[in-house]
């Protein structure tokens, strides 16, 4: 296994997963994780060579008259009435979209190479892979090399400040199977992404500009996936987005006033009520909070106090593993269409791990906010003026029968 900055694999990685790096055509950054003993062993190696003929990412372009002007580089301008840095990035105008009724391309850039298919730009080299992880072609954030990230101003007028957006968004993509689904992924299959969510944690932490790390997976047409593959992203934000810093204001308050965490009272709070939760092994313990906003939500957390995941330790990554799968069938369970077979459910897997500067992170706690829009096996729960208005929101539904209705598709411990 090659040598990284910050990154340091456990014992079980170290032995069974294979982390391979290469550079894409236009010269992003791209790593095969192998969990295959042909590929750890190295027996057979993957392919490193991309042979599309892609420009440099960050080469000129031609505009709308055909005259060169310098990549549009995505930029973020702050609102001056909430603070929050709202990023704008013309590119993903272009975007592949392969998913619903807006499709534009027919191939799946996502997919492992075919030799002799027509569709010919996908991102992996290789004919197969296990799991990879790779830079976004259209990156809502990145730091082009050579510009500025000082700030600047929108008109000249200091009310609105701009400046580039220089932050990271990578791809996970957990399987080669284009039809598959995470929830029917192996255990061992979704510990290697749990590695890949720990190993880009660690090593995104070192590069400059990045304050927070934010691995998540947007699942189902309905949420608004334009590339149906089973895969995940990781935005790496130049600021601390706007949920977080809602989180630490209110972890912080609480141990000034309390001098405990406001994460592990929560926790352990929902532990003591019992009701709502709904998964549990030896090192995680999920459960729907007190006051959730969806339809459909679980929050999924940490026995130990861990900041972030490359912090986790190997029983706690197997255990992640195990737990997301658990939850991923059930949460394909909870609604019933009258056959007794579930759904394929539209869902955000967001993890919220600590900061990397800001001094606030000493006092969160790693967990992830697992949550679905839809309301019923027909029905999906529409953002209107109310919630998208004035961010008050009003639920359909209480935390009491979300659990109850998990508690109906199996035990709660699922510890071995």
């Amino acid at each position: 296994m090659s040598e990284y900055a910050n990154y340091t694999p456990g014992p079980y990685a170290a032995e069974n997963i294979r982390i391979t790096p290469t550079t894409l055509a236009d010269g992003r950054d791209f790593f095969y994780l192998d969990d295959d003993p042909e590929y750890v062993s190295s027996a057979k190696t993957r392919e490193l060579n991309d042979p599309r003929q892609l420009a440099y990412r960050f080469a000129n372009q031609l505009n709308a008259a055909g005259e060169e002007v310098p990549y549009a580089a995505p930029e973020m301008r702050r609102d001056p009435l909430t603070g929050d840095w709202i990023p704008m990035a013309t590119a993903r105008m272009n975007r592949p979209i392969t998913a619903g009724p807006g499709a534009t391309a027919k191939g799946n850039p996502l997919a492992a190479r075919k030799p002799g298919d027509p569709y010919q730009d996908g991102e992996v080299p290789d004919t197969d892979y296990n799991v990879v992880v790779f830079e976004n072609r259209f990156p809502s954030m990145v730091r082009v090399p050579g510009r500025s990230d000082a700030v600047e101003y929108v008109d000249g007028n200091p009310l609105w400040e701009k400046k580039m957006a220089a932050g990271r968004c990578e791809v996970i993509c957990f399987d080669p199977d284009e039809d598959g689904l995470p929830a029917n992924l192996p255990v061992k299959r979704l510990r290697t992404v749990v590695e890949a969510w720990a190993f880009r944690t660690a090593e995104i932490s070192t590069m400059e500009g990045i304050e927070q790390i934010f691995p998540f997976e947007n699942h189902g047409q309905e949420i608004g996936v334009s590339l149906a593959h089973p895969h995940g992203q990781v935005y790496c934000y130049p600021f601390i987005a706007p949920k977080m810093e809602a989180e630490l204001q209110h972890t912080e308050a609480y141990f000034e006033k309390t001098g405990g965490n406001l994460l592990k009272d929560i926790m352990n709070a929902e532990i003591e009520a019992e009701e709502r939760i709904v998964l549990r092994n030896h090192s995680w313990v999920a459960y729907v909070p007190a006051a959730a906003r969806w339809p459909l939500e679980v929050h999924v957390a940490p026995v130990r106090d861990v900041l972030t995941l490359d912090q986790l330790d190997d029983q706690e990554r197997w255990d992640l593993a195990e737990m997301y799968s658990a939850l991923l069938k059930r949460g394909n369970a909870f609604f019933d269409k009258g056959d007794g077979l579930g759904m394929d459910l539209p869902y955000i897997a967001a993890w919220h791990q600590a900061p990397i500067h800001d001094a606030r992170r000493e006092h969160y706690r790693l967990n992830l906010q697992f949550f679905s829009f839809r309301r019923a096996a027909n029905k999906i729960k529409y953002l209107a003026g109310s919630e998208s208005g004035m961010a008050a929101w009003i639920s359909d539904t209480t935390p009491e029968l979300i659990a109850q209705r998990f508690h109906e598709l199996g035990p709660i411990d699922i510890a071995d």
